[in-house]
């Protein structure tokens, strides 16, 4: 059975998709922007976006009764590939050993003109 997992922490979907659907065990979130939920505002730099991005993520797994530490794989998806240094700098500091499995590749351009997007599929216990 699917269900709908939504987040008044994290932005709303701004089209027809969810922010995180739950089956079973197993939790998708969707692409998460560096969006603030409370402001609606986006930070400028790629370390203050992917925190952002994360924060979301964090926020919609706490939904689901999950953490970080639930994350099985990740797909970052960057504006340009130069940024990876940094954007992997802040992730690391909120995934620890052991890492999710990771695709992190550069897109001709994201929405809302940010510099990072990350999707994530977790598990509940």
């Amino acid at each position: 059975m699917k269900k709908e997992l939504n987040s008044k922490k994290a932005p709303g979907a701004i089209g027809p998709y969810s922010q995180a659907v739950m089956a079973g065990n197993l939790i998708f979130v969707s692409g998460q922007l560096p969006i603030n939920a409370e402001t609606g505002e986006m930070p400028r730099d790629i370390k203050e976006q992917t925190r952002q991005s994360i924060e979301n993520i964090k926020a919609i797994l706490e939904e689901a009764g999950a953490t970080l530490e639930n994350v099985l794989k990740s797909t970052v998806y960057l504006s340009d590939m130069s940024l990876f240094g940094e954007m992997n700098e802040v992730y690391a500091e909120h995934f620890k050993a052991v890492y999710p499995a990771r695709a992190a590749f550069a897109v001709k351009e994201l929405p809302k003109k940010a510099l990072v997007e990350i999707e994530v599929i977790a598990y509940k216990e």
